[in-house]
């Protein structure tokens, strides 16, 4: 098992906040697609592909809403379509996370070949 060892004379004290990290959020706000009502969710990074994925369940019908500059409110009632835009889907690899929650909810899925930076072969 991993271990910090601090040597020295001082006693350490204290608690950290982790910054949130894309890995993290985009899998949650993706599964806010199957909730019944809004869904709030803390500690998320405005980054590209965060943002881009909001904007792709906002294109599905979902409201999203900035509420801090780290907290955002996906209310996703309005989602009538298991078919996120082709155009927004294919920019980040991650609209691949919509496959299992859009399936879910509608029993059926259409999305394009997930995009992104292209970085070599990488398997889904």
């Amino acid at each position: 098992m991993p271990a910090f060892i601090v040597e020295g004379a001082r006693e350490l004290t204290g608690s950290i906040r982790p910054a949130g990290n894309k890995n993290a959020a985009l899998p949650v706000l993706a599964a806010t697609v199957m909730a019944g009502g809004p869904v709030t969710v803390g500690n998320v990074p405005r980054i590209r592909d965060v943002l881009t994925l909001l904007e792709i369940i906002e294109s599905l019908g979902a409201t999203v809403i900035w509420g801090g500059p780290n907290e955002v409110t996906v209310d996703p009632r309005g989602v009538t379509v298991g078919r996120p835009d082709p155009t927004l889907a294919e920019r980040i690899r991650a609209s691949i996370l919509l496959a299992g929650p859009l399936l879910a909810r509608f029993g059926r899925v259409t999305l394009p070949p997930p995009g992104g930076d292209v970085i070599g072969r990488r398997r889904l």
